[in-house]
């Protein structure tokens, strides 16, 4: 009987043990973390320029920005890998060209859009009322795009739906002109950092998001008497409506509340009576800013295009199918989503020993320029060509005479392939040189900006951005489809080589400028006799005053 009961024991006594050790590990993590957050809260909160209340308020608020950034950043990047497959499969004859303009549409909307959302909030004096309704119409977007095989004419609806989509994402002008209000100085590259990491985070993820409903399968579920189709590729769509709505729920007073803390602190600190006069006698350097503008450009260019690029690339290149590609390249997104994460946690140690601008030169630039000179094609041989698809012929696509490099593409039987090899190593290199580069030009670009509200110039950087995103969907239609892989990356690797060396003769104007309290002027205070007038040779001490530090100087003995 003892020996039936002996294994239940055993069981039971390592179950014990390991829920200790979870309690030990989570109650060490949660005292680690308000010793942390507390030796934070008290260096923050000595000035008296908020409470304790005030302090968590506006950071909660600040972490919604955070979420928000990720899901515009996500809700661009989760349907990149599906939208070729799912066209092509809706409609067979839009084309390659067509795909660039439906990925382009969105940067294009939110291009336009962001400056007059930016307006709007600055017009109306809180954010909340425009980040609501473009989350709303964000939802509309998404829904509609998941629904397209209940309507005609697909490629159209889909553009319409892409364009939504980025006019709805315009919200991140007011994300960055928010942030930049709501921290302070000492925060402000933490907080930039966080964005751009959050950003990296949703344009990576999206992929990965892609591949985890690739399961679903073509046929997929059909809800609701056949008005909702759940399958591999509508199911990104419906995610993103449930995220949005769930980030709109976020923006609820009660739970968002607004705190503008730097212009206060910059008055304090300037000791001056308003905040536009302070910020005013400030100038910003223009030729760093616009060098790290045209910087962000490239990097967003050449990151943009890749993922653009890579599931038509891998299925021309290594002759896969729809379904492989999205799987594969889904993988390879998670695996980049990891590297991701490692390299941001690093950056910070870097900048401690390394200036941030050499950082992101030698880290960011350099690394991205390698990636792309790998993917000048170095295989033996040209890549398998695919005939044209022929509906009459009552083979499937994914039937291997179909699959390969078109014919269509006239390059295809001339150059040679690329290599799996090749590609992995430059998105591996990618996936590091990216996240440096994009958080590191931002963090910069606060800096070098100094203690002025940024709303403006930031809204100048996501139009840039925004710039890169149009142009990188329509290059993949008019110079890789029509020019072939030599022409596509021989044209990005000069274009990341130039903007690196722009950055190397610049490096100098890149060093952010030391702003410092203006020194109040001394105060001799001569301590006068009660019964007598003080002479100047009297016993007596000088009191000077300096700033906030008080040192008593003996004068000179008569």
């Amino acid at each position: 009987m003892s020996s039936y009961h002996e294994p239940a024991t055993v069981t039971l006594k390592g179950h014990n043990y390991y829920n200790g050790v979870h309690r030990y590990i989570m109650e060490y993590w949660r005292k680690f973390r308000e010793r942390v957050a507390a030796r934070n809260r008290t260096t923050e909160l000595d000035d008296d320029l908020e409470t304790l209340e005030e302090y968590t308020q506006r950071w909660r608020s600040v972490r919604v920005i955070y979420f928000t950034m990720f899901l515009m950043a996500l809700g661009f990047s989760i349907i990149l890998t599906g939208i070729w497959p799912f066209l092509s499969e809706l409609d067979p004859t839009a084309g390659k060209e067509f795909m660039g303009l439906i990925v382009a549409a969105n940067p294009l909307g939110q291009m336009i859009f962001s400056p007059i959302f930016g307006r709007w909030g600055n017009k109306l004096g809180t954010i909340r009322l425009p980040l609501l309704i473009s989350l709303a119409l964000f939802s509309v977007a998404s829904a509609l795009y998941s629904s397209l095989e209940l309507v005609n004419n697909v490629k159209y609806w889909m553009l319409a739906s892409r364009f939504l989509i980025g006019v709805s994402s315009a919200n991140i002008a007011l994300c960055r002109s928010y942030l930049s209000a709501a921290t302070r100085l000492n925060e402000r590259t933490h907080a930039v950092s966080m964005v751009s990491l959050a950003q990296v985070l949703g344009f990576i993820i999206g992929p990965g998001l892609q591949a985890l409903v690739t399961p679903l399968g073509r046929k997929g579920q059909v809800w609701f008497w056949g008005a909702m189709h759940v399958n591999m590729y509508t199911a990104s769509g419906w995610i993103n409506v449930i995220m949005s709505l769930g980030n709109f729920v976020m923006f609820l007073p009660g739970f968002f509340e607004e705190h503008r803390i730097a212009a206060r602190e910059i008055m304090v600190m300037q000791g001056g009576t308003s905040e536009r006069e302070t910020w005013k006698a400030i100038k910003p350097n223009y030729y760093s800013a616009w060098t790290l503008i045209v910087a962000f450009f490239v990097l967003v260019f050449n990151f943009v295009l890749l993922e653009t690029l890579g599931t038509s690339l891998t299925m021309d290149m290594f002759a896969w199918t729809n379904n492989e590609a999205l799987y594969n390249m889904g993988i390879f997104m998670t695996i980049a989503a990891i590297i991701s994460l490692v390299t941001f946690v690093l950056i910070e140690p870097l900048c401690k020993i390394f200036a941030e601008r050499y950082v992101l030169i030698w880290g960011g630039f350099s690394l991205m320029v390698v990636g792309r000179l790998l993917y000048i094609p170095w295989g033996p041989d040209p890549p398998k060509l695919a005939i044209a698809y022929n509906a009459s012929s009552n083979l499937s696509l994914d039937d291997p005479l179909y699959l390969g490099c078109p014919v269509t593409q006239d390059w295809c039987p001339e150059l040679p392939a690329l290599t799996l090899t090749q590609f992995i190593i430059g998105f591996a290199l990618t996936s590091v040189g990216y996240p440096i580069g994009v958080t590191l030009i931002q963090t910069i670009f606060s800096k070098v900006l100094g203690p002025r509200p940024q709303g403006v110039w930031m809204g100048i950087m996501t139009a840039a951005g925004c710039l890169s995103r149009v142009m990188g969907p329509v290059f993949v239609g008019s110079i890789y489809t029509r020019l072939g892989t030599y022409w596509t990356f021989g044209f990005t690797s000069i274009m990341m080589l130039v903007s690196m060396i722009w950055l190397l003769f610049s490096n100098r104007v890149l060093i952010p400028p030391v702003f410092e309290k203006p020194p109040i002027a001394m105060q001799v205070i001569h301590p006068k006799d009660k019964q007598n007038d003080a002479t100047p040779n009297d016993e007596s001490d000088e009191l000077l005053v300096e700033s906030k530090a008080l040192r008593i100087v003996p004068s000179s003995q008569a």
